[in-house]
């Protein structure tokens, strides 16, 4: 088992079930939703024998991260009796992660939670860092906390209930992590010809860990650093909200593959990332993900919906960029003209 030793918790790879400490607790939740309960609790049962928890089941995805669900969450918390001193164990995706912490660190001003991520988009995204939130008027995470887990269980079993579009979807998270740090990470990810084909996830997951732990650890709050971890957020969330909004069917590493190109379009014309760079990042994520059809009579819509990003300052769109891969540059800005050129060159892959 491997071991990452953050300020306040640890993040724990592999075999971990023999070190989640639950004896403390008065009550114990195991949140879920329907695909978890089916696919990922039957593991969690079958390691942590005679635990006596209630199963808070949800439904899955997206659309239904916001109060509502939350609502319904701290509704079963109070009839089952949950107090301060319980726990809560979110165990599924990013989703679940979110809006588990949000709920467990709000009720009663708070109450632990462990979080056991079961996707590679959330083992490798949002197990670091503390941030927990729900969507509200089809922005994303616009309400949320910082807020620690006391442990992260992270285990490579998981990815096998996955299909290969969710084990896509976080696989953009590992190429951001690469391009905004670490040129070998980047060169390594250029070995994987097929996401299928990938068997050791956990030489790609513990080395993603480390760099956002690294980040996490310099800028807790997002204060600066941290923002290089939204490097092609910014476009990729706002083509997440429009199509979650309008019920089209958009996981967030899609989207944020697509921010990604869009984003290093954007590094190359203000910071000089080169055009090979731009080429070879370009090719590499439409292998791997195909193209979306962006329509460009859509444009306003995500511009609009990049004004209510969380990083920008006097309503100025703020970008992360790269002027090389592994160089990051903060707090860059760009025209609407620009942002739409963008766009257009992705379209024109």
């Amino acid at each position: 088992m491997k071991v990452i030793d953050l300020d306040t918790y640890k993040i724990q790879i592999g075999d971990f079930w023999k070190e989640i400490q639950l004896k403390k607790y008065s009550s114990i939740f195991v949140l879920a939703d329907q695909n978890t309960k089916e696919h990922c609790l039957p593991i969690f049962e079958n390691n942590i024998s005679n635990l006596d928890f209630h199963l808070i089941e949800i439904q899955s995805g997206e659309i239904h991260k916001n109060i509502e669900t939350c609502q319904f969450i701290w509704s079963e918390m109070v009839k089952n009796g949950a107090d301060r001193k319980s726990c809560m164990i979110n165990l599924g995706g990013g989703v679940i992660g979110d809006m588990g912490g949000f709920t467990a660190s709000t009720f009663y001003r708070g109450m632990d939670f462990i979080q056991i991520p079961t996707t590679l988009l959330s083992q490798v995204d949002a197990s670091i860092g503390g941030k927990l939130g729900i969507d509200f008027m089809n922005l994303k995470n616009a309400v949320g906390l910082f807020k620690n887990p006391s442990q992260v269980c992270v285990s490579a079993d998981f990815l096998k209930t996955l299909s290969i579009r969710e084990i896509r979807s976080g696989f953009a998270e590992l190429i951001k992590h690469g391009l905004i740090a670490s040129k070998d990470d980047w060169i390594e990810l250029q070995n994987i010809k097929k996401i299928s084909e990938v068997t050791d996830w956990e030489k790609y997951i513990i080395p993603s860990l480390e760099i956002k732990k690294s980040v996490v650890h310099k800028d807790p709050f997002e204060m600066g650093l941290r923002k290089s971890l939204n490097f092609g957020h910014t476009i990729g969330h706002a083509i997440e909200s429009h199509a979650l909004s309008n019920g089209i069917s958009l996981l967030h590493g899609e989207a944020v593959a697509i921010g990604l190109i869009c984003e290093s379009f954007l590094s190359h014309k203000v910071v000089g990332l080169s055009a090979q760079s731009l080429d070879k990042i370009s090719t590499y994520i439409i292998n791997h993900y195909g193209k979306y059809k962006l329509k460009k009579s859509n444009f306003s819509t995500y511009l609009h919906l990049m004004t209510k990003d969380k990083k920008n300052e006097n309503q100025i769109i703020n970008f992360t960029m790269i002027s090389e891969i592994g160089t990051i540059i903060l707090n860059q800005t760009a025209n609407n003209s620009l942002i739409q050129e963008s766009l257009e060159y992705y379209i024109s892959l």
